[in-house]
């Protein structure tokens, strides 16, 4: 079985963020990025199957040369080889196809990604990845066994859980109890010195269009700000709470 784990490469949550040039672009200064959580509790699932039933298990990312630490520490975990596709990453449907290409050329059996990432917690990319690759897809998935080119996933849904039945080729998208927390794997010394030799292959991209443009950022009002009410509509708000919300 061949499996392709998608990494992406984010701000770790301690983060300060900042934005520049009028707020339009993130500020990657000071900034340390790490393996999205998601992902990772699916890299960790792949490395049991490496282990159970022999897979291979290969890594991918889209992005510039700056996302190939998080790659190496990938491989450190046990990864097998990893690709970086070479362009900016800049909306959930332009990465979607540049991976597309990957899976396709890869003749991958199961590809497992986050469910969303924590930077822009989009959640669309491995929808729209089963869909260009005709896969099978669960989303939402927190169990994963597979026996010859059957597959067994359980997932979340509201107020519950959903055991289906599928096939390879399959798409899942990773969350939490995919693998406990305490299963996560702290790359060792060794295994960040075999991490070296392991293969890197940087690709040519697909040049995909996006779809989308991020035109502004604004961060959230901080905790305990005072929101300034414009006096000439206090009565109003005043009449508002009193006869329609009840408030006394």
């Amino acid at each position: 079985m061949k499996i392709l784990v998608c990494i992406s490469h984010v701000p770790d949550t301690t983060s300060k963020i900042n934005f520049t040039d009028g707020d339009s672009k993130f500020d990657t200064n000071g900034v340390q990025y790490v393996i999205n959580p998601n992902d990772e509790f699916g890299l960790t699932r792949a490395m049991w199957f490496k282990e159970k039933q022999g897979a291979s298990v290969d890594v991918v990312n889209v992005g510039g040369a700056e996302t190939e630490p998080t790659l190496r520490k990938a491989l450190a975990i046990g990864a097998d080889s990893a690709i970086r596709v070479n362009t900016e990453a800049k909306d959930g449907f332009q990465v979607a196809k540049e991976l597309a290409k990957v899976v396709k050329d890869g003749g991958y059996d199961l590809v497992i990604a986050g469910r969303e990432s924590i930077d822009y917690n989009g959640g669309m990319v491995p929808g729209m990845l089963a869909e260009l690759t005709d896969a099978n897809f669960v989303t939402n998935c927190i169990n994963l066994e597979v026996e010859g080119t059957n597959a067994t996933a359980t997932r979340e849904i509201d107020g519950g859980k959903e055991t289906v039945a599928t096939s390879l080729p399959l798409v899942i998208a990773g969350q939490k109890g995919l693998v406990e927390e305490s299963d996560l794997r702290i790359p060792n010394m060794r295994g960040i010195m075999m991490a070296r030799k392991k293969p890197l292959n940087v690709v040519d991209a697909a040049n995909a269009e996006p779809e989308t443009a991020s035109i502004k950022f604004e961060k959230p009002a901080p905790k305990g700000a005072v929101t300034l009410v414009d006096a000439g509509n206090l009565d109003e708000l005043v009449n508002l709470l009193h006869n329609e919300a009840k408030v006394i």
